[in-house]
């Protein structure tokens, strides 16, 4: 759970909120009990800020790279995951 500070502690808690973050823990800011602003490290900032590859993206490389039969499965287990019939009609 990550710490929370009213803004006006966090400026008498600077140091301290710097040592958490840097620890890799993740500081809240409130004001007036509401929650205005998160602090976080830089590198989880930049992890967040990166271009992530979607679940299909991801499992399309997965497929190239690997063979249903090289991770243990049928040949045709891929190709039954999904039924090729259109969906459900929706209104």
């Amino acid at each position: 759970m990550s710490k929370s500070y009213s803004v006006a502690e966090a400026r008498a808690h600077l140091p301290e909120i710097l040592d958490d973050v840097g620890a890799g823990k993740d500081v809240k800011l409130t004001r007036r009990g509401q929650p205005v602003a998160m602090v976080l490290s830089t590198q989880k900032y930049e992890m967040l800020q990166s271009k992530h590859t979607s679940f299909g993206e991801a499992y399309r490389a997965f497929l190239r790279r690997h063979t249903p039969e090289a991770i243990g499965l049928e040949p045709d287990f891929v190709d039954s995951l999904r039924p090729r019939e259109p969906g459900r009609r929706t209104s």
